[in-house]
């Protein structure tokens, strides 16, 4: 990826005038799929994985000026997302709506395992959940994992390893 300011005077030298801004959402458009899919694995709704994309797109417009290598843009992104989802989980967790307890009970009857499934990531610790997530669900390298996280590469692959083994117990 071009550094934004040699992107922006290149196409000022071709007569198009294209704003920092414009550079910037085009960037994310780009990765919305993907950060809609990781949002949705976390937050188990359209609506609130919708909502969680765009607030992660805010973030990273207001926080843009701290990130110092533009290689590193899409975890970057991720990671933002991720943390996004996480504020929502947790402020789930201080509510606790009627309407949801009583869709669950449907769904239950619908589909055991994948309830099953749902509870033991639930119960496996966050570092763990993230992991297996981020690998199983979206086809992520330990590599790529590790620089979302910000970890190295040798933890990530003893969380999903532990991971894993929390999986086979909690099922």
């Amino acid at each position: 990826m071009e550094d934004t300011a040699e992107q922006v005077d290149r196409q000022e030298m071709d007569g198009t005038a294209v704003t920092e801004e414009d550079l910037f959402f085009d960037q994310i458009a780009s990765q919305h799929h993907k950060l809609y899919v990781i949002a949705f694995s976390y937050l188990r709704s359209e609506a609130d994985a919708l909502e969680a994309v765009q607030e992660a797109s805010c973030r990273a417009w207001i926080k843009r000026k701290k990130l110092k290598n533009p290689d590193v843009f899409s975890s970057w992104l991720v990671r933002i997302v991720i943390n996004c989802c996480m504020d929502e989980l947790r402020r789930r967790k201080r509510s606790f709506p009627t309407a949801e307890v009583e869709e669950g009970c449907a769904e239950e009857m619908q589909s055991s395992d994948r309830i099953d499934l749902e509870r033991a990531f639930e119960r496996m610790k966050p570092d763990y959940r993230h992991t297996i997530m981020l690998k199983y669900y979206h086809g992520m390298t330990a590599a790529d994992i590790s620089r979302v996280l910000k970890k190295p590469e040798g933890t990530i692959k003893t969380w999903v390893r532990e991971g894993l083994k929390q999986l086979r117990k909690y099922l």
